[in-house]
Parts: C-alpha cells; sequence; structure tokens
C-alpha cells in the first residue's frame, strides 16, 4: 500500500487535513452548516535543503505540525466563542496596537512554545527526576534508565487517559477516529463516501500518538547507552537529546507508513493499540465534515486510480 502522503488532525467539532503546502480546515458549526478554510502553509524554513535531510527533517516537521495545529484549533475555536468573549480586552487592544495583523502569528508562537515547555517538563524531565529517587533501591545504570522509561510511558498513557473523560475530549476523539477513517479508506483503494469511510479503521501508522510512543520507546535505548552520574547533567542530556530522538522516531514513523514488512508491522502495533484511547468510533455527520476536509485539498479519484488501476469501488476495506 502506497501512502497517500496526507494527513490531519482533529480540531474543535472539525478536521484540518495537509497535502504538500495546502491545508483545509472543515468545522460543523452550530447550526449544523459546515466551515470550510483553504489555505497555504509553508512551515518554518520552507525550500531549505538541509531541514528536508533524513533524521533532521523530523524535528521541523514536529514543530510545523505544532504551529499548523494551533492556527487550525483557534479557527475552529473562533465558532464556538460567546459574543462577550470575542470582545478584545486592554492588553489584545494594546498588543493589536503594537503587533497589528502579526498579533495572531506571535501569540499561535508562544502558546506552541509554552506547550512544548510543558510538554519537555512533565515527560521528559520529569520521570527523571522520579528515577533519581531510586538509586538508593537500582544500582543498575540500564535498569534504571528502563525504569525511568516505563515511568515516562506511564505518565503519558496516564494523561491521555484522563483527559479522554472530559465530554468535550471524546468529541476531539471522534473526529480524530473520522480522520484516520478517511485516509485508510482512500489508502485501500475505496470511493471515499460516508459508508465506506465508516466501515475503514479508526488506527493509522503514521498517527501523531504513534509518534510520541515511538519517541518514549526509542528515548530508553538512547538514555541506556549515555550514561550519566549527576542530576542536573543528566536533565541536561534529556533536553539536548530531543531532536536526535524525534528525528529517528519521525524516520521510523515514515517506514511504517510506507511498509507493507511484517517486522514494520509488529513494531508499529503497540502503537497502534495506544491509538484506540486517543480515536474514537465517529458519527456519520462527523465523517461528513471530514470527506470534505479530504476533497479540498486532495485528488483521491485519481490516487486510487493511479495506485490501484481501477476505478474505484464501494466496500470495505
Amino acid at each position: 500500500m502506497k501512502s497517500s502522503g496526507i494527513g490531519g488532525q482533529a480540531v474543535i467539532e472539525g478536521i484540518m487535513m495537509k497535502n504538500g503546502t495546502k491545508y483545509s480546515v472543515a468545522v460543523r458549526k452550530e447550526n449544523k452548516e459546515i466551515a470550510l478554510k483553504t489555505d497555504e502553509f509553508l512551515g518554518v524554513c520552507y525550500d531549505n535543503k538541509l531541514t528536508k535531510m533524513p533524521f533532521v527533517r523530523g524535528i521541523f516537521s514536529f514543530i510545523d505540525s505544532l504551529l499548523l495545529g494551533s492556527k487550525c484549533l483557534n479557527f475552529s475555536a473562533s465558532f464556538f466563542e460567546e459574543e462577550e468573549e470575542q470582545k478584545e480586552s486592554k492588553l489584545e487592544k494594546a498588543l493589536r496596537g503594537i503587533l497589528g495583523d502579526k498579533l495572531e502569528k506571535v501569540l499561535i508562537t508562544c502558546s506552541t512554545v509554552f506547550a512544548v515547555i510543558m510538554a519537555i517538563g512533565i515527560f521528559m524531565l520529569l520521570p527523571a527526576i522520579i528515577s533519581n529517587f531510586l538509586k538508593g533501591f537500582i544500582s543498575s545504570v540500564f535498569l534504571l534508565s528502563l525504569v525511568e522509561g516505563i515511568i515516562r510511558i506511564g505518565i503519558f498513557v496516564g494523561y491521555v487517559v484522563l483527559i479522554s473523560l472530559m465530554d468535550e475530549i471524546k468529541r476531539v476523539f471522534m473526529y480524530h477516529g473520522a480522520e484516520h477513517k478517511c485516509i485508510n479508506c482512500i489508502e485501500n483503494g475505496l470511493e471515499l463516501t460516508v459508508k465506506n469511510v465508516m466501515k475503514s479503521s479508526k488506527q493509522h501508522k503514521r498517527c501523531g500518538t504513534s509518534f510520541m510512543l515511538i519517541v518514549m520507546v526509542i528515548s530508553i535505548l538512547f538514555f541506556m547507552v549515555i550514561r550519566v552520574d549527576t542530576l542536573w547533567l543528566r536533565l541536561l542530556s534529556r533536553v539536548l537529546l530531543i531532536p536526535v530522538i524525534a528525528g529517528v522516531s519521525y524516520e521510523f514513523l515514515r517506514l511504517a507508513g510506507n511498509s507493507n514488512s511484517k517486522l514494520v508491522d509488529i513494531l508499529s502495533r503497540p502503537g497502534m493499540w495506544l491509538q484506540n484511547l486517543t480515536t474514537k468510533e465517529p458519527t456519520e455527520d462527523m465523517v461528513e465534515v471530514a470527506i470534505c476536509a479530504v476533497e479540498e485539498v486532495f485528488d483521491w479519484k485519481s490516487y486510487v486510480k493511479e495506485n490501484f488501476n481501477k476505478k474505484v469501488k464501494e466496500g470495505a476495506n
């Protein structure tokens, strides 16, 4: 199965789909109409050969996904804000007076940076601090690194489980399922209809959930090899190695999305299992939103004809 190359993200009551530099956001408004936005996103280092090199492109792709994701989330949220909430505060007016049209971009960048710092603190540094208290009980560096990795995965899974209990997040996870189902429908050579999408799988190898799990597993391997005794050096190494770990993880995820290898399939399964927490079965009206987003940026009929050498067909994958 050849990857379609398209990817996406669930937003508030909607879906973002991206193909190359073009992206679309489809949102189901309160009046049940679907709002569509199509635009181009070039990324932080567009057309730079260095940022497209293997094991380097992963970190830049991750940054781009965070920036675009924040932008699309803000767009979807704008349809559900109360009128009084839409009125700018004095601070917002002052910032707009200084930054003008760049205000939204600056706010998105700042929120993305803050989210990354929080994620590094919770998922990378906190497990190292917790495991440091166990040094008196565990003498083996390899075992201590393994314990740290298990703590890291436990914190991540616990975090996902907790947020999945929120009704708003449950709906986001349902749209996440709709996004995966659309891509799987196309990549299995089926006509992009609500019926076919509903019958498709809600798990996909190129999911961000799988990427996060791969990052944590690969980090265990790295930290088993890199031995640092003092806590502050250990914490520094966790931060400095993030780009390297992200780069390696991205290449594996890229390989998984384009490979039919049995070995790659087996290695991808833990990430696919974890997706059961971050994807839920969508309703038909959610699938309609996802289809709208896909068709704005991707010619799925040409893809099916080229890769399956036949006309689009109906049926389950």
